[in-house]
């Protein structure tokens, strides 16, 4: 089915060893499933030049997004790229001291001064600590906001609509009911699609791929009572809010 403007995949992770065998063919499949462009985020600072490496030969398609995740103990001094994947992550086994998760905090606050100084915007991965991340990316004035995959409750999302973020939904709402609960809260105006490859696809354990995110627009759709058409004009059009780099992709 042929959509017209197609969609975006605003967080997925194309340079994963699940997808070395395969590349190619993962983009090609994503292409014919309608996805018009991928941020695709490292983890570290290994990873970024393989992403700059696919984003080359796959211009207009693939736009790296480069960043220190948080279960990292990396600071972000050395970054210069397009956009920044961060945040915070409190689950027990990663941070279960308070030294840690403070330290996590200035490796995000770096981060986030990075972003506002360059005018980029935030991929931000926030599992386990909703409102820790929406309260600190608020009290640092990060405005072009994120939030990937959010595992907290729609109350707390709901702050971060006040304070104009974006949620991006994974096909795992299909089996998530945290994920069909906070769609039902969130206004489709501050909703993207995401995949999270090779993570959180509609099958668990499972990997997951770029083309699986048409599940994520239909569920969206399924839940609001709206078009899917409508799903995909919309979290594309808030896509190119966040990454406006991407409106030559979505637009070919």
């Amino acid at each position: 089915m042929e959509l017209n403007g197609g969609m975006v995949d605003c967080h997925c992770h194309l340079s994963a060893a699940e997808f070395n065998q395969d590349i190619d063919n993962i983009l090609q499949e994503a292409r014919t499933a309608g996805v018009r462009a991928l941020v695709a985020v490292a983890e570290h600072a290994a990873e970024f030049e393989k992403l700059i490496q696919l984003s080359r030969r796959n211009a207009g398609l693939v736009f790296p997004c480069l960043g220190v995740h948080p279960v990292q103990t990396e600071t972000s001094e050395q970054q210069r790229s397009a956009t920044l994947q961060v945040g915070l992550d409190f689950t027990p086994r990663i941070a279960s001291t308070d030294d840690q998760k403070e330290e996590q905090r200035q490796v995000f606050i770096r981060q986030i001064e990075l972003a506002k100084h360059l005018g980029l915007p935030l991929n931000v991965h926030s599992r386990s600590a909703g409102r820790p991340t929406i309260n600190l990316l608020k009290e640092q004035g990060a405005e072009k906001v994120l939030l990937h995959a959010f595992d907290g409750k729609p109350s707390v999302a709901m702050e971060g609509v006040k304070a104009g973020y974006f949620f991006s939904i994974p096909p795992s709402i299909i089996r998530s009911e945290q994920k069909q609960k906070l769609v039902k809260q969130l206004p489709l105006e501050n909703m993207c699609l995401e995949t999270d490859s090779p993570a959180l696809g509609p099958e668990k354990q499972v990997r997951n791929e770029p083309k699986n995110i048409i599940f994520s627009a239909e569920y969206i759709a399924k839940i609001k009572g709206i078009s899917l058409e409508e799903v995909i004009e919309v979290t594309t059009k808030n896509a190119i809010k966040l990454f406006p780099k991407l409106k030559q992709a979505v637009h070919k």
